[in-house]
């Protein structure tokens, strides 16, 4: 339940069918110009209309037992009146906590059934709800998502509103809470005037939320939640015949709303260009530059799309290698288009070298902009730009559901243009697009009329609140009388229909060989999309940083693509995008990988990108120069965050000096550290833990052994580690450590913080104890659900937070847990309070697990995995794990067996391994504010440390 902030969904959509043909994706304009017509076949899909006006659309896809149910209202935040920002958020969160039907947490029913990717999230234009589901419970989507269309009223009163209006408070709170949290609001502010929709914030004021009243809220309903204001999609294991049949059963005798006239408003156009600086709690300058420009179904969204990418949107775009690269005045720029219905933003972004005047950089960005849109792209940027965001497409073809999935694509397609199907004009527009397109579409919108808003180093200065008018009665029409509802079968008084059946877990059986350098293959076949991905599993690890500079391993993993062989790292990167492989490489708690995405027809080609980054990274001195002050920059960031100052402090205090886990759980070191990283560090640190023995390379994807194990010859057979391989020491598990003697609570200074972030930590066993899997599902009860305990308390019953929750990171050695709340700066003792008791009461036995419970959570997790690995990254992750713990390849399959054989008072006896006398606390916060409360608390020792965990003298 979020207000969303995310890249667009539809028109860049990742949807794509797997039967589109490999032509349409070649990296060659005179191929991607042929293939245009191809994007017709792009996911195929059926549609029909309710006689109540909602409007289905089905698309199938048998790859998985899942379907994904969303449907989107089309209403956001742009229909809100004056005085009442806020609502249509305000709303979405209402929609979750019950309904006629069924009195209690929306969620509970769908645990139940295994439902995965759920969630609802408001915008300027519309609200969604989405979820995927397994085959058998489409009837408990359906029900679910009509009863609260057709009978919500009844369900909500003014302790249901005053618990939501706490809880989206709490999500505002925690936005402004980051740095540059404010900085968006302050944009659309002035990027739009005040009579425009779009002046003001999704998530609204607090003088708004306040203001909202009962009769306001239904009043809102039902103006908007009318079945001939939404788009609902099916999308998987789903025919149109089915559909028809079940919609019509649960929706058709719902009455439809009114209809009401839309606002008439587009982009802004003739405005004065204008700038403002604002000071926040924030380490280094960044610079935002906006315009208003096209709306949605404008064709100049798909070549500002392309002008991005060019400008500003890869590692090899112009401003990154000007600014970052060349002058080496910004740590990290990036430009993004996000198009809404009425008007889309174009942003530049660009994060300001400590020490370098903010107007340097932007005199560059006007620099290259206005070369760009002069000259325009040439031929091989374009050609690249359409090469990136075809693989995009190909990419996300799996995915039916959730944050940008297919179902997502096609419903955000028919909300805004009516066509369901309009990303494939989208796509062809991107396919076609010329140089000359690009630059005269760049010109027309680019030019005068921007907004630049700086924000500096300083302190925290709370935005002023709007002022809030009193709104016009909202009177609504009569609902249109071309609308009828159908009779139907559906008793809801029998209340929720469960499923008594569920799919069957399937997972993809692991086929081995081995390679001439001593690795070991591992493929899982999947062949929904045209794509093939690689994991190389290191030993290593942050754990290897032991006895070295703290980041060395992830420093060195980081550099792997900074340039290979023949190429420096612009080439390296031009080369990758050209080809639409995806290349990385990084470092966890215990290993390292490096992973490549490629695209089938690219295979032998990527593959040998992907061999040079591994066997040959260049570590070129200007490289690591650049990425180091970009690095040190990155840690200030993460110090600057609530959650990155507490992870970087919590772990040495868990397990003390000189453990290999006792650093920043970013695994990015300290600033002194990275910044006396030498070349040979990162030659001896690759050198020892990347090199082909004893490695582990997973496959998944469109190909076979037979096909794929003579490339692999081909690229890395003759691949031989230099120097001695790492001692068995520096390959085993870390040493146990002792708890405390007793709990202690470490505060962390942020001055100015509207909310405090606590964290509650403790070692438990490894990943690889016995136990493990009954100590996560203990887990699962306390904090790892929505519903689980901590969240139904700090956030449903006393909304004092967005959210609370608890989780163990896997590790060889002893794991973490960690239990953490962000919540509201004047709750912050009574937060802590109440995390202290729940985990003493349940940890103690005191109010020890229920049957209940128990029986929820196996539900949840063994009847969402049949839909778990839709995607083959999921595939991969599982089997990574399955390397890195020594488990056995029907690891997934014992996994259930003993999660469906658990009872009760093993799950008890798992969480009696947390002893809330020896928890270690971190609060981030105001301390002025917070810290003689949480003293008053006794719950240990007191002390206040900086970012490093450094004690601070007291003032």
């Amino acid at each position: 339940m979020t207000v969303a902030r995310r890249p667009r969904t539809a028109a860049l959509v990742l949807a794509i069918t797997a039967s589109l043909g490999v032509a349409a994706l070649a990296p060659s304009p005179l191929l991607a110009k042929q293939a245009a017509p191809a994007s017709q076949a792009l996911v195929p899909y059926e549609e029909f209309t309710l006689p109540n006006g909602l409007r289905v659309v089905v698309h199938t896809d048998r790859k998985a037992p899942v379907v994904a149910v969303n449907i989107w209202y089309h209403v956001g935040s742009k229909d809100e009146p004056a005085g009442r920002s806020g609502f249509a958020h305000l709303f979405e969160h209402l929609m979750f906590n019950g309904s006629e039907n069924h009195r209690g947490e929306y969620f509970e029913p769908f645990e139940l059934v295994g439902a995965t990717d759920m969630n609802g999230t408001t915008w300027l234009d519309r609200t969604n709800y989405f979820q995927n589901v397994p085959t058998t419970a489409l009837d408990l989507a359906l029900w679910m998502e009509s009863d609260r269309m057709g009978h919500l009223l009844g369900a909500i009163d003014q302790k249901v509103l005053d618990e939501q209006r706490g809880v989206v408070q709490n999500e505002k709170r925690q936005g402004e809470n980051q740095p540059y949290g404010q900085a968006d609001d302050l944009i659309y502010r002035a990027l739009y005037p005040k009579d425009h929709p779009y002046h003001h914030s999704t998530i609204g004021s607090m003088n708004d939320l306040n203001a909202a009243s009962l009769e306001d809220v239904k009043q809102w309903f039902r103006a908007w939640y009318g079945p001939n204001n939404a788009v609902l999609v099916l999308v998987g294991d789903i025919d149109v015949a089915t559909a028809k049949e079940k919609v019509t059963r649960y929706f058709g005798d719902i009455p439809a709303g009114p209809s009401l006239d839309r606002i008439k408003a587009g982009p802004v156009k003739d405005r004065k260009t204008s700038r403002a600086t604002m000071t926040d709690k924030v380490p280094q300058a960044r610079i935002y530059r906006a315009w208003s420009v096209a709306g949605y179904a404008d064709a100049d969204v798909e070549r500002l799309q392309l002008l991005s990418q060019v400008l500003g949107g890869s590692k090899s775009s112009r401003l990154d290698r000007r600014l970052v690269h060349e002058d080496k005045l910004a740590d990290r720029v990036s430009t993004y288009v996000l198009p809404f219905e009425l008007a889309s933003t174009f942003y530049i972004t660009a994060d300001v070298k400590q020490g370098v005047d903010p107007e340097q950089v932007e005199k560059i960005i006007d620099e290259e902009l206005a070369r760009l849109l002069a000259e325009g792209p040439t031929a091989q940027e374009l050609e690249q730009a359409q090469a990136v965001i075809r693989a995009g497409f190909v990419r996300g073809v799996e995915r039916i559901g959730g944050f940008g999935g297919k179902a997502d694509a096609l419903a955000e397609c028919t909300v805004y243009t009516g066509d369901p199907g309009c990303f494939r004009r989208q796509l062809d527009n991107i396919a076609s697009a010329t140089a000359a397109d690009v630059k005269a579409t760049g010109q027309r919108w680019l030019g005068e009329g921007s907004h630049t808003l700086v924000v500096l180093p300083g302190d925290r200065t709370p935005i002023a609140e709007e002022p809030s008018p009193t709104p016009e009665p909202f009177v609504l029409p009569k609902p249109d009388a071309k609308y009828k509802t159908t009779r139907t079968s559906v008793d809801r008084s029998k209340g929720v229909p469960m499923p008594d059946s569920f799919p069957d877990l399937k997972f993809p059986a692991l086929e081995r060989a081995t390679l001439s350098n001593g690795t070991r293959v591992i493929l899982a076949r999947r062949d929904a999309v045209p794509v093939v991905q690689f994991s190389y599993e290191f030993k290593g690890g942050f754990a290897a940083d032991h006895g070295r500079k703290l980041g060395t391993s992830s420093f060195t993993m980081g550099m792997l693509d900074e340039g290979a062989g023949e190429l420096d790292a612009l080439g390296f990167a031009n080369r990758a995008e050209a080809l639409g492989a995806s290349l990385s490489a990084g470092a966890s708690l215990d290993g390292g990988n490096a992973y490549l995405s490629a695209l089938k027809e690219n295979l032998d080609e990527s593959l040998a990108l992907y061999a040079d980054m591994l066997r040959r990274p260049r570590f070129d001195q200007k490289e690591i120069d650049r990425v180091r002050a970009t690095w040190i920059a990155g840690i200030a960031q993460e110090k600057a965050r609530p959650n990155g100052a507490a992870l970087r402090v919590l772990p040495p205090l868990l397990y003390g000096a000189g453990h290999p886990y006792a650093i920043p759980f970013s695994g990015s070191g300290t600033e002194q550290s990275i910044a006396s990283l030498t070349r040979d560090d990162l030659v001896a640190f690759h050198r020892q833990w990347v090199r082909p023995e004893n490695a582990t390379l997973i496959v998944v994807g469109d190909t076979t052994l037979d096909e794929v194990v003579p490339l692999l010859e081909k690229h890395f057979g003759d691949w031989k580690g230099e120097g001695p391989a790492p001692a068995p020491a520096a390959t085993a598990m870390p040493a146990d450590v002792p708890r405390p003697a007793r709990s202690t609570v470490y505060l962390i200074d942020q001055p100015g913080a509207v909310q405090a972030t606590i964290l509650a930590g403790q070692v438990v066993p490894s990943t690889k104890d016995p136990g493990a899997i009954r100590f996560d599902f203990a887990n699962s009860v306390l904090g790892g659900e929505f519903s689980s305990r901590l969240n139904m308390n700090l956030r449903e019953d006393k909304h004092w937070a967005y959210g609370a929750y608890s989780f163990s990171s896997a590790a060889l050695g002893q794991r973490p847990w960690i239990a953490f709340a962000p919540v509201q700066i004047d709750k912050t003792a009574e937060s802590l309070q109440e995390l202290d008791r729940e985990i003493r009461e349940y940890t103690s036995g005191k109010n020890p697990p229920t049957e209940k419970e128990v029986a929820k959570i196996q539900a949840t997790e063994i009847r969402s995995l049949p839909g778990a690995y839709e995607t083959g990254r999921s595939v991969l992750g599982t089997i990574g794990g399955i390397v890195r713990y020594d488990r056995p390849d029907d690891y997934v399959f014992k996994r259930k067996a003993e999660i469906e054989a658990l009872t009760v008072d093993q799950v008890k006896e798992a969480a009696s391994t947390i002893d809330p006398d020896r928890l270690v606390w971190v609060v981030v916060g105001d301390v002025s504010k917070v810290e003689a409360p949480v003293r008053a608390l006794e719950l240990g020792e007191v002390h206040i440390v900086d970012a490093d965990g450094k004690p601070v003298a007291k003032k």
